[in-house]
């Protein structure tokens, strides 16, 4: 891991995934900057709806690829139709409160980092239709003009991110449909028209497309089970990130093989929403522990390569628990950063 790296993307830190609950950004930015000091996030909120989801957002980073809506979700068209306009101001606003919201808390030019997230071009190549309607994954020139468009558009934002709060900026690149992509389990547009695999060679070209178009640490991120673990550390990544409770025991020599390539974990031990019973922190910080420890590892990997964050998005959490999760994540993350050793796991 790179000095310049290491500065911005630590381990021992709690964050956030992306998504929030409710429809109000300012009060989201607040919040998100307040419980998240050491690495704070622009949320998305999709319950505001069509476009402002994880897709929505992601369409709105292309540039020279205009976009509307289907009833099925995101289409590319010749010009860009009102739901591209509003995809792009609800950005505007987001931007505008988390702005407000790091000014109130003192945090430009601190060294204090924020994470910006997109869907990655394999999920939007996967959900995104053509004009013609099938999946832009089913169209090799599509699919790179896609990767390479987004790679511009994400690294203008991120740019303009790091300006606008005089800040660091991580990127987090969510692939939820990466597995999708590689097993061929995508429908067509209809029951007699499959999408075939992609196989994972051009998978991590599209992928690698957008990663060094950044100048700034990535991550990528899936909550989805399995997460395809080959294709995330073979990927110019600085970090990956995983739902703790996704992962197979097949999938540990993995996650091992992961931090020997020198890569940090962004572990998922918060549940997105509570369960039949609320756990304490340190419950939901064995998983960690065992994990690192079944592996091998020191337990100061918690502290140096290890960050902590909800298991996945927060947006159908209610807003007291997507708070108390935030509360559990950064205790998490502070006592893997104080007290790696003296925490219990068998």
């Amino acid at each position: 891991m790179s000095a310049a790296v290491e500065a911005v993307l630590r381990g021992g830190v709690a964050t956030g995934v992306g998504s929030w609950p409710g429809t109000d950004p300012r009060e989201a930015a607040a919040t998100v900057v307040g419980e998240l000091p050491g690495l704070a996030h622009l949320v998305e909120l999709p319950a505001r709806g069509v476009g402002a989801d994880l897709l929505g957002r992601g369409c709105a980073l292309l540039v020279d690829l205009p976009f509307d809506s289907t009833t099925r979700g995101y289409r590319f068209a010749a010009r860009a139709g009102g739901v591209a306009r509003r995809a792009h101001d609800l950005l505007r606003t987001d931007l505008d409160a988390l702005e407000e919201a790091w000014e109130r808390a003192g945090a430009p030019g601190t060294g204090r980092a924020v994470k910006v997230q997109v869907a990655g071009p394999l999920t939007l190549a996967a959900e995104v239709e053509l004009v013609n309607g099938h999946r832009v994954l089913t169209d090799s020139g599509a699919r790179r003009d896609l990767a390479e468009s987004l790679a511009e558009g994400l690294a203008r934002h991120a740019a303009e991110v790091g300006k606008r709060l005089n800040a660091p900026v991580v990127v987090q690149v969510d692939e939820p449909s990466a597995g999708s992509v590689l097993e061929g389990s995508l429908r067509g547009v209809s029951v007699l028209d499959s999408v075939r695999s992609l196989p994972e060679p051009e998978a991590l070209d599209l992928l690698d497309t957008v990663i060094r178009a950044q100048s700034v640490p990535v991550v990528v991120h899936s909550c989805a089970a399995p997460p395809p673990l080959a294709l995330f550390r073979a990927s110019g990544a600085a970090a990956l990130a995983i739902d703790v409770a996704a992962l197979r025991t097949k999938d540990l020599d993995g996650v091992g093989e992961t931090l020997d390539a020198g890569k940090l974990l962004v572990l998922g031990l918060v549940p997105s929403t509570p369960g039949d019973g609320e756990q304490g922190w340190r419950e939901l910080a064995e998983p960690g522990v065992r994990l690192v420890d079944r592996l091998g590892f020191p337990r100061r990997t918690l502290a140096e390569r290890v960050l902590v964050s909800p298991a996945c998005g927060l947006a159908g959490a209610t807003p007291e628990w997507a708070r108390r999760a935030l509360d559990l994540t950064a205790d998490i993350a502070r006592a893997y950063a104080e007290e790696p050793e003296m925490l219990g796991a068998e």
